[in-house]
C-alpha cells in the first residue's frame, strides 16, 4: 500500500491519491447536507403551492369533468357472460 503522505525535495508533503480522493465528514460536510437539504424542502414547498389550486377543486367539479369526458370513450358493452360445461 501506498504511503499516506511524504516530503519531497522542496519540504512540502505530498498525500497519496486514494487519501487525496477521500472526503472527510466535518462541519463544512453538515453544512452543505443541511442546506441542501432545506433548499430541496423550499423548492418541493414552492411546487406544492403552485398546484395547489388544481388540486383543491371540489369533487362535484371533478365528478362533472368526468361526466363529460365520458361520451367520448364510446366503449360497445361487454358481451354477455357463458359458462363452460365440464
Amino acid at each position: 500500500m501506498a504511503d499516506t503522505s511524504r516530503s519531497d525535495d522542496t519540504g512540502h508533503s505530498t498525500v497519496a491519491a486514494t487519501s487525496a480522493r477521500q472526503g472527510r465528514f466535518g462541519k463544512h460536510m453538515f453544512w452543505v447536507l443541511v442546506f441542501g437539504t432545506l433548499l430541496a424542502a423550499i423548492g418541493l414547498f414552492l411546487a406544492w403551492t403552485w398546484k395547489a389550486p388544481a388540486l383543491s377543486r371540489a369533487d362535484d367539479q371533478l365528478a362533472n369533468t368526468r361526466a363529460a369526458a365520458a361520451p367520448s370513450y364510446n366503449a360497445p358493452d361487454p358481451a354477455p357472460a357463458t359458462q363452460q360445461r365440464p
